[in-house]
């Protein structure tokens, strides 16, 4: 049976990875996971990702997460907004801060997987995947 929502599925194993200290996780390959990671890497929560293969031969991306000291960690939370479900799209001028400007909100938009910010200047809306913070 296969996925209904692997942004999610993406989303939830990121989080679990970071809340039990794992230097990297594996996630499932798809055009859109992969624009995701590069915007987290691009904003400085994840330290790199790469294509690799997982156990049963399937292409895979593997994410490594960042952590300033022993204590603390990058990606406080993560969640995703648009579901299958429910789809949320928003227009140039009604995209949400996330805590005040602390966090992001990852867009797709006509311009591409992008930032609340880039989106803004860009003057494009789209569908907020999730938010960062």
């Amino acid at each position: 049976m296969g996925m209904t929502d692997p942004i999610a599925d993406m989303l939830t194993r990121i989080r679990n990875a970071n809340k039990a200290r794992f230097k990297k996780v594996n996630v499932g390959m798809s055009q859109i996971n992969i624009n995701i990671a590069k915007v987290l890497k691009k904003t400085g929560y994840i330290s790199n990702y790469d294509k690799v293969k997982s156990e049963k031969g399937r292409q895979a991306l593997e994410i490594i997460l960042k952590y300033p000291d022993a204590k603390r960690t990058v990606i406080t939370d993560i969640k995703r907004v648009s579901k299958p479900g429910r789809r949320v799209y928003v227009t140039s001028d009604n995209i949400p801060n996330v805590l005040n400007g602390l966090g992001i909100s990852i867009l797709s938009t006509s311009k591409g997987v992008i930032t609340d910010a880039e989106a803004r200047e860009l003057n494009v809306g789209g569908e907020i995947l999730c938010n960062v913070w």
